[in-house]
């Protein structure tokens, strides 16, 4: 059954009582991430909008699955929008995020004023998160005495420290026993699941949507075009000198283009 989702608001610093009237964004993130991943962006738009930034299921604060599905996790999202009173949102969603964006806009079209995907295709992918896995699952918790100790563990298969860094933002500790902020062992069983996509040859959603693709990033390709367009008939792009965390590489070009586009100019 689908639960409310952990989430957080924020809102313009001269926002009365009366919030009605404030344009709404929500935002997703990507895989083995939280809701944090996205504070660059959300500190750009809670000038202007309601954020509302979510923990995906299985991620963050939010509630466990016991099996990974697009619809189950849109669903969640859905009924926390609902429990908030959301009638209309505009939604961005960050790889793993841009994916369940994409699968909400599917099941209630209705809902979504703007749709903004960064750096991911609506497409079946090959895995691709296999050196991730491996260094995750040599964190044995039982045994790992620190950060650095874990760090020294993940670096035997994750050579790249920002990649390192963003994994262990998802590492605490608490009463002596070190834990991960989500859920590893449901993520691994169900990688497959994640990594498909099963909407593709239908119209997902008729109504305009911006993908933001990182140029050095190969998660949203050219040869993608057709299926985006199938799926997405008034699609368009825009191109960030960045890789697949094209907003924490280049924040200010990509708040500007979520910016301009939510405003529509």
């Amino acid at each position: 059954m689908p639960e409310i989702l952990h989430y957080s608001e924020h809102f313009p610093q001269d926002t009365t009582n009366d919030i009605s009237n404030i344009p709404v964004v929500v935002l997703l993130h990507g895989l083995f991430g939280s809701s944090d991943n996205l504070n660059i962006i959300r500190k750009s738009l809670q000038f202007q909008f309601r954020v509302i930034s979510i923990d995906l299921p299985d991620h963050g604060k939010s509630p466990r699955s016991n099996a990974f599905s697009f619809d189950n996790y849109a669903q969640q999202v859905l009924l926390t929008l609902k429990q908030l009173g959301i009638h209309k949102t505009s939604i961005v969603g960050h790889s793993l995020g841009g994916k369940v964006a994409m699968w909400a806009a599917y099941l209630q079209p209705q809902l979504i004023d703007k749709l903004i995907i960064l750096d991911i295709a609506p497409i079946a992918y090959k895995p691709r998160h296999q050196n991730v896995i491996h260094a995750l699952k040599a964190v044995t918790l039982d045994c790992v005495v620190s950060r650095k100790h874990a760090q020294q563990l993940m670096a035997n298969f994750i050579e790249d420290p920002a990649t390192q860094a963003f994994l262990l933002k998802s590492f605490y500790e608490k009463d002596d026993q070190w834990y991960w902020r989500f859920n590893l062992d449901l993520l691994i069983r169900d990688y497959s699941l994640l990594s498909d996509w099963t909407l593709n040859g239908k119209v997902v959603y008729k109504d305009e949507v911006l993908f933001i693709k990182g140029v050095n990033s190969d998660y949203l390709l050219a040869e993608y075009q057709a299926v985006i367009k199938t799926q997405f008939p008034k699609a368009s792009s825009k191109l960030v000198q960045a890789g697949h965390w094209l907003h924490a590489e280049k924040p200010q070009v990509v708040n500007s283009l979520i910016t301009k586009h939510l405003l529509g100019v």
